[in-house]
């Protein structure tokens, strides 16, 4: 009867435990998206605008998933490019809220 307590208290500390590592990571994770500043804003903002013939960048993140850089432009027809670049703000791939949405008109 004390074994099977003991059981208990340790299975019950472990989860504890595992429970507060697990609420630990999750709080103390880089979830935020950190813009690009400086020389380095220019430069990539620079490269998606002559990729997307123009527009207004209207955000910016460095460490993309998809790339090193991410500049959002928005074009003048309101379509919202990703643009995304490597360390050397080469263009490595986009894209549009246009790709997300798909044309119902017949």
């Amino acid at each position: 009867m004390l074994n099977r307590k003991r059981f208990f208290m340790v299975a019950a500390a472990a989860l504890f435990i595992a429970g507060t590592a697990t609420a630990l990571v999750i709080a103390t994770s880089d979830d935020t998206d950190a813009p690009i500043a400086g020389d380095a804003l220019a430069r990539a903002s620079t490269a998606a605008l002559q990729y997307t013939g123009g527009g207004t960048v209207t955000g910016s993140e460095v460490g993309d998933e998809e790339g090193y850089y991410e500049v959002e432009v928005t074009l003048k027809d309101g379509t919202q490019v990703d643009v995304h670049l490597d360390e050397n703000f080469k263009v490595i791939g986009t894209n549009s809220d246009q790709d997300e949405t798909e044309d119902t008109r017949n």
